[in-house]
């Protein structure tokens, strides 16, 4: 099979790999469309967590499904999904119903070989039926479920306003079922095309750019003097959660999506006066997956607003490195195969 690997940061080479065989309990599926992220672009440019090369990028997956592994109400033929986190089923956190935060959690395309080639073998447990989806949908409802995780790590309440840090795919995501929770949304990026896209495409009603002078000025204005009682971090920029926490209500709640190398700082006294909540949000979990595919189906989500750029499996190592610049306007790359 015709296998893309990231080699080292900077460095992508086609390989041909072997059909994998699939073992009990796996199921086999052939691609049709990846998603590129944020984690595969911080990938190539060696700033991802949790990662090792050489590595077979992609987890935003869609495909035919080849072999169902023994799944039940799965159909050979038929258009899926999966879920990407590889859990243990038996540490402290699978015990408790977290198997997106499993202390040995294995993601597919960051700690295992992912999605850039032809057939994938995965845990036919895993498996997401399509629901009627399309292809790009499909590949388009792991992302999303990132988002509807963190909003729901959050508690989002309806009428509260949430904050949302970072207008990338994820961030977007983030926006929408914050919106869907009945939430009012504020949009905060350095973009002004992202921020744009905000306003345009998913109507958010309040879009700031963070190298404004007053940005806290503008979030008392925006919420009549009590600030945003909901800060969601979609950056991974150090900088960017660092001046997030001046950001927040008394009583409110940090929540990191965006993950970063370092470490973060910030003031014990701003924050305990607040009587802040600080917490991280990691992967998603089936409920999160359903969440969206219900959401989409119903006509809440319009996912295809995301894909500005196709490509197909053969020109991806000549363009990957053109979506790390903010000139292209990249929101969402979506990889076509055969």
């Amino acid at each position: 099979m015709n296998t893309l690997v990231c080699l080292e940061p900077g460095q992508f080479a086609y390989q041909q790999h072997p059909h994998p065989v699939a073992r009990p309990g796996e199921a086999l599926i052939r691609i049709r469309r990846i998603g590129i992220c944020g984690t595969d672009l911080h990938a190539f440019q060696g700033t991802q967590p949790f990662f090792s090369y050489p590595r077979v990028l992609g987890h935003e997956l869609a495909g035919e499904l080849l072999d169902a592994g023994g799944a039940d109400g799965f159909a050979t033929g038929e258009a899926v999904t999966f879920i990407p986190y590889f859990n243990c089923g038996h540490c402290i956190a699978c015990r408790r119903g977290l198997p997106n935060c499993c202390a040995s959690i294995r993601v597919f395309g960051v700690h295992t070989d992912g999605g850039m080639t032809d057939v994938v073998a995965v845990p036919a447990d895993k498996l997401v039926h399509g629901a009627g989806l399309s292809f790009d949908e499909l590949a388009l409802v792991e992302p999303l479920a990132i988002g509807a995780h963190g909003v729901r790590r959050a508690g989002v309440e309806p009428g509260e306003f949430v904050l949302v840090v970072g207008a990338g795919p994820i961030g977007l995501g983030v926006m929408e079922f914050a919106r869907i929770a009945d939430a009012h949304v504020i949009a905060l990026d350095i973009n002004e095309q992202r921020l744009a896209f905000c306003r345009e495409k998913l109507g958010v009603a309040h879009t700031l750019n963070a190298l404004a002078p007053d940005v806290v000025e503008q979030l008392r204005s925006i919420t009549n003097g009590d600030m945003p009682t909901v800060v969601i971090d979609a950056t991974g920029s150090q900088k960017a959660i660092v001046g997030a926490f001046p950001y927040l209500a008394h009583g409110g709640r940090l929540v990191l999506v965006g993950l970063q190398k370092g470490e973060i700082s910030f003031s014990h006294p701003e924050f305990h006066k607040r009587e802040a909540t600080l917490m991280s949000s990691r992967n998603a979990t089936r409920a999160d997956f359903e969440h969206v595919i219900r959401s989409m189906k119903q006509g809440l989500v319009n996912p295809t607003n995301y894909i500005t750029h196709r490509v197909r499996f053969g020109a991806v190592k000549d363009q990957f490195e053109s979506w790390l610049e903010p000139a292209t306007g990249v929101i969402k790359a979506m990889v076509e195969f055969d």
